[in-house]
């Protein structure tokens, strides 16, 4: 069936917002092919070091330090899932996902997303399905770091880059 990723809200204001998003998507797609250019292999790096950017967001967002040691020090407070849901979705985040919260606590938050603008911005660049997949773990790497800096892990049982067309998220504390 392949990929389907159909945006539903298109108002000037979530677009340009999604903007963002599909430049993000386009920094990793260019820096992984420059490398690959080059003889190196993206699978080797590119997950640590988005995973590493999502501890650093993560940790900052708990402590409010704009330091290396803000993932440490907020992996070492952790918080609830309450919390990520209020630092990692807010309004525009929502709009520009077409998120739907289903469910909130402070040991699960379970999120379905019904568009993804960096699977669009990788279509755009006529990556098949196979690489938007992989391109797609390694960008939720960074999702994973914030879940770790928070005390939480992430699932991720269906994803829109694997042609279900729709990215279940799914956080729950770790205990």
């Amino acid at each position: 069936m392949g990929i389907v990723n159909t945006a539903k809200k298109n108002g000037f204001l979530v677009r340009n917002l999604r903007n963002f998003f599909e430049h993000r998507a386009l920094w990793m797609y260019f820096l992984c092919d420059e490398a690959r250019k080059t003889g190196a292999r993206p699978e080797q790096f590119a997950p640590a070091a988005i995973r590493r950017c999502g501890l650093f967001h993560g940790g900052r967002a708990i402590t409010g330090i704009d330091s290396q040691q803000a993932a440490a020090e907020g992996a070492r407070r952790g918080g609830s899932c309450k919390l990520l849901k209020k630092k990692l979705f807010p309004r525009a985040g929502q709009m520009i996902f077409e998120m739907k919260i289903l469910r909130i606590t402070d040991d699960n938050l379970d999120v379905d997303f019904y568009y993804c603008p960096l699977v669009a911005a990788w279509k755009k660049q006529d990556c098949g399905d196979e690489e938007c997949d992989k391109m797609c773990e390694w960008a939720m790497e960074g999702d994973r770091g914030i879940a770790e800096a928070f005390g939480c892990e992430l699932d991720l049982p269906k994803t829109i880059a694997k042609g279900d067309g729709v990215c279940q998220i799914r956080f729950r504390r770790k205990n």
